[in-house]
């Protein structure tokens, strides 16, 4: 052991081998990365000779084993960390793969703004600073008929900034079948605690009476607040206040109604015969003093949360200390003013999400046709693929309790574990990202889109090859 530890070469000795140097150049590293690289390798060598899990023939045996794993540390730290993925899960707002995928304008404008210096916070026809709220309050008006709308970064974010800016130090009433927890273990309450709001939980889990509310009232309450319930359904014996019923109490005291929807649907789904998720234009038109939803779920947009109701509580948001800690950056604008005008242009079937959730089962049962004539034979026999009916989500904590016909493939092997398989697909570049059911691979074919299926073909081809 001690032999093969001194003819582990020094790392100085390393640092000149042309190899290394030619290595450096290519990859255009500091002296410093280099360096750290090869000492991770030669303290892995030791580490293998120590615990005699490795023997090497002479020291230029050693040698090449350090350089090579140090270049693949190099390598791999140079990879992207966020990276783009082929979705075969079925679900069309996947938290984990970044939920809504944006049209193609938003895209074109968001590289054109990031490419040029912008009127993020310029006014043209004045020459003086502008204020980038008014980027896309207007559209935001538009579509949901508030008299005035803020951004922020996330909708988390909407709800700490409306409880603190408005109900610090106060009691804010909340129905408890309505104390939600979104995803990342982060709970209504909690974000309500760390704002200063003092919650006040009234009525059951399954059932909250208007008397509730009317009886929970007190000096110290200043706001009503009504969070929908977007990631679960309850069903059974259950009952909740209206909303109407709710801002006319709140009104009459003089209290703040607010209602965080989360998921903002501004395009009807359930003309489609998806859920009745409410539209934020119905909620603002019940005379909701604030509303509050997420721009990366149902509308399709990026990850922003926007702030839309009446002039006197926004004007207030726009002043407050927290509207420049929740900001956005001007590519998020641009993302999200594209996606707006394609809502108030009706461009539905541009917006990916709005696409991939409507489209039927039939349509693509005859993409999945299509994509079946292209495989070989010699990968059906060694990779099982048949086409197959699935049921995919909306996903994104909105509306849980629908399911859409789908249509897809589904895979196995007798060489391989569907587990695997899934492992495999993880390692190709692009990633698949599928479903693992009953020792099955699944591939949906709802949230890939057509200019994906080469790479799904030239994927599975080399898969097949791999057994």
């Amino acid at each position: 052991m001690e032999n093969l530890m001194r003819l582990i070469p020094p790392i100085h000795e390393l640092m000149e081998d042309p190899t290394v140097l030619d290595l450096q150049k290519q990859l255009n590293m500091s002296n410093s990365m280099i360096k750290s690289s090869l000492q991770e390798a030669t303290t892995y060598i030791r580490n293998q000779i120590r615990d005699q899990q490795a023997t090497f023939e002479d020291s230029g045996d050693i040698k090449q084993v350090i350089m090579s794993r140090a270049e693949h540390t190099l390598l791999d730290y140079l990879k992207p960390n966020l990276m783009p993925v082929i979705n075969g899960t079925g679900t069309v707002l996947h938290t984990n793969l970044g939920r809504a995928r944006l049209a193609e304008s938003a895209i074109e404008q968001m590289v054109k703004v990031a490419k040029q210096y912008s009127t993020l916070e310029y006014d043209v026809e004045s020459g003086k600073r502008g204020s980038r709220n008014k980027i896309v309050e207007q559209y935001i008006k538009d579509v949901t008929g508030a008299e005035a709308a803020i951004v922020v970064n996330n909708n988390a974010a909407s709800v700490y900034m409306v409880l603190s800016a408005f109900s610090k130090g106060h009691e804010a009433i909340v129905s408890r079948g309505e104390l939600v927890e979104i995803g990342g273990s982060f709970r209504i309450s909690s974000i309500m605690e760390e704002s200063g709001t003092r919650l006040r939980e009234i009525g059951t889990t399954n059932k909250t009476h208007l008397y509730d509310f009317q009886q929970a009232i007190n000096e110290e309450t200043n706001m009503i607040m009504k969070v929908h319930t977007s990631n679960f359904h309850m069903i059974g014996f259950t009952q909740s206040v209206p909303r109407h019923d709710l801002v006319s109490l709140a009104h009459d005291h003089h209290l703040i109604y607010y209602e965080d929807l989360g998921s903002g649907m501004i395009y009807d789904l359930s003309q489609h015969g998806i859920g009745h998720e409410p539209l934020v234009k119905d909620v603002i038109e019940s005379g909701a003093d604030l509303v509050s939803f997420s721009g990366d779920k149902l509308l399709g947009g990026p990850q922003v949360g926007i702030i839309a109701g009446k002039k006197k509580w926004i004007d207030q948001l726009k002043k407050h200390q927290l509207a420049r800690v929740l900001r956005v950056d001007k590519m998020t604008y641009a993302a999200l003013e594209e996606t707006l005008k394609l809502l108030i242009q009706e461009k539905h079937q541009s917006i990916p999400t709005i696409r991939d959730i409507l489209v039927s089962q039939d349509e693509l049962k005859s993409r999945v046709q299509a994509f079946m004539q292209r495989v070989p034979h010699y990968i059906k026999s060694s990779l099982v693929t048949d086409e197959t009916k699935l049921i995919s989500k909306v996903g994104g904590g909105t509306l849980p309790e629908i399911e859409l016909p789908s249509y897809g493939i589904r895979m196995s092997s007798q060489a391989i574990s569907a587990e695997k398989i899934s492992e495999q697909l993880r390692r190709m570049d692009p990633v698949i990202i599928v479903r693992v059911e009953q020792n099955d691979v699944i591939m949906d074919f709802r949230t890939i889109s057509q200019e994906e299926e080469d790479l799904v073909l030239n994927h599975l081809i080399e898969l097949s090859n791999s057994f």
